[in-house]
């Protein structure tokens, strides 16, 4: 095994060193080479925030499942005499209830919180019939909303108990469509850039196609030739891809915080090791240009010999 990663570690190095005979077959500037790093740094940078999508939803999808199971809501309907009464009822009930830590009825200036996006700042609570809602927080342990909607039908004529089973689902299944769409925007742009290295690749063996037929005649085989176009490429696509990467990390790291843009883009993008997943997109782009422009290469050394 030593010897096996001596070889290998003799090879990388010969093929980052190169060699500077078959390098003259691959031309160092021009539109092959803008084309190859323009299209491998912008890549990169689209790469980064599909990666960050893709996993800021895992974590959207287990925060919104964590909050909505911990949590349900009851609200009671009554006139305004009677309303004091269920609600110490429902209270009593609540309190004996397994798996309910704790159970509180919302103070009018809350409730007024919660319809002022709705119904403005100045709503005369008193003068609606606003039903009275208890926040119910659950301790992780057996809790039986079945059970407790019978003892609440029978103890408090009018309770509804909502354990936020609707909303959960929904949210959950829509954070795992957004986590296919970042995985499906990731293979996109995995394929357009192998297309469009291969491509430049080919146009790059066209254009040199003389000096090709040279190399030839001087003995140099089509593996050899080749090498130095996968090479070349290859150090190019990484190039674009690093500095691509670098700049949608930065884009990244500038998006709004939760404070100033809101509940939704809580935790979007990349938390603590999740930092160093990007630094995985140079090293993807540079194996794929890698595979890529030696097929390409091959194949049209092939066709032009």
């Amino acid at each position: 095994m030593p010897a096996r990663a001596a070889w290998h570690g003799r090879r990388a190095l010969a093929f980052l060193a190169g060699d500077p005979q078959a390098d003259r077959a691959v031309p160092p500037t021009g539109f092959t080479a803008w084309l190859t790093l323009l299209t491998a740094g912008a890549m990169a940078f689209l790469a980064v925030f599909a990666l960050a999508l893709a996993l800021a939803t895992d974590r959207l999808a287990d925060r919104w499942g964590a909050e909505l199971a911990q949590t349900a809501t009851l609200r009671l309907s009554a006139p305004g005499e009677e309303l004091a009464a269920q609600t110490a009822a429902a209270l009593r009930v609540l309190e004996q209830t397994p798996g309910v830590a704790q159970a509180r009825a919302l103070t009018p200036e809350e409730n007024q919180a919660l319809l002022e996006p709705w119904l403005g700042p100045d709503l005369p609570l008193e003068s609606l019939p606003v039903p009275q809602l208890v926040e119910i927080t659950l301790d992780g342990g057996d809790f039986d909303a079945a059970g407790l909607r019978a003892r609440l039908e029978a103890e408090v004529p009018g309770a509804v108990l909502d354990d936020h089973t609707r909303w959960r689902a929904p949210l959950i299944e829509a954070a795992g469509r957004l986590r296919g769409l970042g995985v499906l925007s990731l293979l996109l742009i995995a394929a357009s850039t192998g297309a469009m290295i291969t491509l430049a690749a080919q146009a790059a063996l066209a254009a040199n196609a003389q000096v090709i037929r040279v190399l030839r005649l001087v003995g140099a085989r089509d593996i050899y030739i080749a090498r130095a176009f996968v090479r070349r490429f290859t150090l190019r696509a990484a190039w674009g891809a690093g500095a691509g990467t670098l700049a949608g990390i930065v884009a990244v790291w500038l998006l709004p915080s939760a404070d100033t843009a809101g509940g939704f883009l809580t935790g979007l993008g990349f938390q603590g090791a999740g930092w160093l997943a990007p630094l995985l997109i140079p090293v993807l782009v540079a194996v794929m240009a890698f595979a890529a422009t030696r097929a390409a290469a091959l194949r049209s050394l092939r066709a032009q010999s």
